[in-house]
């Protein structure tokens, strides 16, 4: 369980990250590419990303040897030229400190790595190229719709905040979790990296959503700055390209559902009303809340009730039916370690 302790002060120094965060949003992505997942929700996405990662952007993965990260790592900046910057600003001796921290115990440590250790400069212009080979390949095509995901994360926390207050507002974020005595406690989960206790001591906190780590919360506790806590939001599974022609309504998937069904699920890319429903596929309020009631009943999207307004959202199920299905044939990466028991390779699909 992470317990997050609050003085008096840090009660008025919460703040919500007005925007999404290339570098940290980034990095989570990295690493939900090695973390334990379900193939059905990620598979699509994974095996896309492992297809497409280019071989310079390995050095991001010696980085992080059993799946914990060096702390000069924690960066934010509201660009990713303001984050990378971050990152190469880091003391020497931090540097130096947090590369043997992760290493301690992992065996032997890659050249490039014990370079970067040394300070040797063109380590840190390969690191450089793996971050911004990895950020075109993981990132840019997506990163619209993380701004638009951020958005509406940022409206639900700020309309909660105001109408409910603080307390409420913090569950929203973590459902489960809860505000007492100063502490807030989050529920246990079993893909959290564990964390503890985190004492804030005036430095205030910083709420910042990923829409690509599914784990438990990533916290970035470094002297003398504001706590930032990274917790997972969005849909259920990271965020995919828009397939080619989506838009115009052709394919298996209005030959399954019917066009203005799809039309409707593909709307949804956050939660919407009846009436804006309507208004975006261009049918009336009626017929919009018929289509809504049938890709309810059959477990694409949720239907919430708050006091008059009625909210319509994509469920993880719809996303995936959306992205085209999951990718079971993708080959293993320098992210991901291939377990014992799969080492006989897969029969490709022709």
């Amino acid at each position: 369980m992470l317990r997050v302790h609050f003085t008096a002060g840090d009660m008025t120094r919460v703040r919500f990250a007005p925007r999404p965060s290339p570098v940290p949003e980034l990095h989570a992505a990295l690493l939900m590419l090695g973390a334990p997942h379900e193939e059905l929700l990620f598979g699509r996405w994974r095996g896309r990303l492992l297809r497409t990662l280019p071989g310079a952007a390995e050095p991001l993965a010696q980085l992080v040897p059993g799946g914990t990260a060096p702390r000069f790592l924690d960066v934010l900046g509201g660009t990713r030229e303001e984050g990378f910057a971050l990152i190469r600003a880091a003391r020497p001796e931090v540097v130096r400190s947090e590369l043997e921290r992760v290493y301690a115990g992992q065996g032997s440590v890659p050249p490039r790595v014990r370079a970067l250790h040394d300070g040797d400069a063109a380590a840190w212009g390969a690191l450089d190229r793996a971050q911004r080979a990895a950020y075109e390949t993981v990132l840019a095509p997506v990163w619209p719709l993380v701004q638009d995901l951020h958005r509406a994360e940022f409206t639900r926390y700020a309309l909660t905040a105001a109408e409910r207050g603080l307390a409420a507002a913090l569950g929203a974020v973590a459902p489960g979790s809860r505000l007492r005595g100063g502490v807030w406690e989050w529920p246990a989960s079993p893909t959290a990296r564990e964390v503890g206790e985190v004492r804030l001591d005036g430095r205030g906190l910083v709420l910042l959503p990923t829409f690509h780590w599914r784990g438990g919360p990533l916290v970035q506790d470094l002297p003398d700055r504001p706590v930032v806590l990274t917790y997972p939001a969005g849909g259920g599974i990271p965020p995919m390209p828009e397939p080619r022609g989506a838009r115009g309504g052709a394919g298996g998937l209005s030959a399954a559902l019917g066009r203005t069904r799809t039309e409707v699920l593909l709307a949804l890319t956050e939660p919407r009303t009846t009436t804006d429903l309507a208004r975006r596929t261009g049918i009336s309020n009626a017929t919009a809340s018929a289509h809504a009631t049938a890709l309810r009943a059959a477990g694409l999207i949720t239907t919430t009730r708050t006091g008059r307004s009625v909210h319509h959202e994509r469920t993880p199920l719809g996303a995936l039916l959306l992205a085209g299905g999951a990718d079971r044939g993708a080959p293993p990466g320098p992210w991901t370690r291939r377990p014992a028991h799969s080492a006989r390779p897969r029969r490709r699909r022709r």
